[in-house]
């Protein structure tokens, strides 16, 4: 593929909005970020048309879009890697619900030969089955601690990282922690639970140092002395400066007052956005079948609430939450300029899976992963290694 330029941007850094800078592609990388007057004459010079030139976004929790759930196997985990650019989505963890023993394997090892022609598949997310409480999931997100099913798991999701989400106060979970992170190498995350302070800082030790979908499912532990309110795994993550955090920002699953209280403990690099996105999200308001179970969105880009005759009618299930809606949704509710959002959209989740040497920012180097938006921060296009997968229609 021959040099590409785009010109006429704003280019959206870590740090800054810089206007007259054009970025350089060539193939799947970015080579150049430098004034227009650097240009060597043998570009194909692309107008931006004043519009945003962003990293991607990087959605590191979702169960589906679309008519796409995950746990429906390969076919539409390949359709959802085709959809999600629409949503400038350049990368994604796609998230596995808890099945029973062996057939979780089973379904991951499919689910791992997918190729994509989309989105970039960055590891696996398995949200159980090594977890305390249910919340919207089944019961079989409660397991025991079984460390040969951690490790079939890990060798089913070859040639992708697997990426577990556990509960601090799991029993035994100090036996896995080991093995799940490949010792320290590889990310875990906390959530679906009611540990105490120390469960949570044991868990941190061994390198469980991410909370996903943070202040939902994490419930504080039971009162012991009448007006103490107690701390739990909300407390000991946001007090400790290697830990990161994600939210669920449709003004539903938390206070956007939480994020902003998470910003100030952890600083600009460490709170992330995600979509804990259902089958159905950015299609029209309705019901959807999650599993075996109805889920009803009231409005674009609301909450999947499970319906009447679920088993816990009105609860949350996930989120309608498309990753574009989410940024504009931190531009809506919180006190944040346009390069921090993109941090928790992008460069802070490439951070959290370790793909930050490569991934979430717009640099020399860098994957050729990014996005255009015009000032609505509405995508226009999305680019993936260096070729355009998304164009809004005209």
């Amino acid at each position: 593929m021959s040099r590409i330029a785009f010109t006429n941007a704003t280019v959206v850094l870590s740090d800054k909005l810089a206007e007259g800078l054009v970025v350089v592609i060539d193939d799947d990388k970015i080579v150049e970020v430098s004034p227009a007057a650097d240009l060597k004459g043998n570009e194909h010079v692309v107008d931006s048309a004043g519009c945003y030139i962003s990293p991607g976004l990087i959605d590191m929790h979702i169960h589906g879009s679309g008519d796409y759930l995950i746990d429906s196997g390969p076919e539409a985990l390949a359709d959802l890697c085709k959809l999600l650019p629409k949503y400038g989505v350049t990368s994604f963890t796609p998230t596995v619900c808890p099945l029973p023993k062996g057939k979780d394997a089973e379904l991951l090892a499919l689910l791992a030969g997918v190729r994509s022609e989309g989105s970039e598949i960055l590891g696996f997310h398995m949200e159980g089955p090594f977890l305390t409480q249910t919340g919207a999931l089944s019961e079989d997100a409660l397991g025991q601690a079984d460390p040969d099913r951690v490790r079939a798991l890990i060798e089913a999701g070859k040639p992708y990282p697997v990426i577990f989400s556990i509960a601090p106060d799991f029993e035994n979970i100090e036996e896995l922690l080991p093995i799940m992170t490949a010792g320290g190498k590889i990310p875990a995350f906390i959530t679906h639970t009611t540990a105490n302070v120390a469960q949570t800082q044991a868990a941190i030790e061994l390198g469980a140092r991410h909370g996903t979908h943070f202040y939902d499912v994490f419930y504080a532990p039971e009162m012991t002395d009448g007006g103490v309110r107690p701390c739990g795994a909300v407390e000991a993550i946001l007090a400790d400066e290697r830990c990161s955090v994600d939210f669920i920002l449709d003004g539903e699953h938390v206070d956007p007052v939480a994020v902003e209280m998470a910003l100030r403990c952890k600083g600009p690099d460490r709170v992330c956005l995600i979509t804990d996105a259902n089958v159905g999200a950015g299609n029209p308001p309705g019901r959807y079948m999650f599993g075996n179970e109805a889920v009803e969105f009231a409005y674009p880009g609301g909450p999947a609430r499970l319906t009447e005759n679920s088993s816990h009618p009105g609860g949350l299930a996930g989120s309608g939450l498309t990753m574009n809606q989410a940024v504009k949704n931190a531009a809506k509710m919180l006190s944040c300029d346009l390069p921090q959002i993109i941090r928790m959209a992008s460069t802070n989740p490439a951070k959290t899976l370790r793909q930050d040497d490569h991934k979430g920012k717009i640099e020399t180097g860098y994957d050729a992963d990014f996005i255009i938006m015009d000032k609505d921060l509405t995508v226009m296009q999305t680019w993936i290694a260096g070729e355009k997968k998304y164009q809004i229609p005209s």
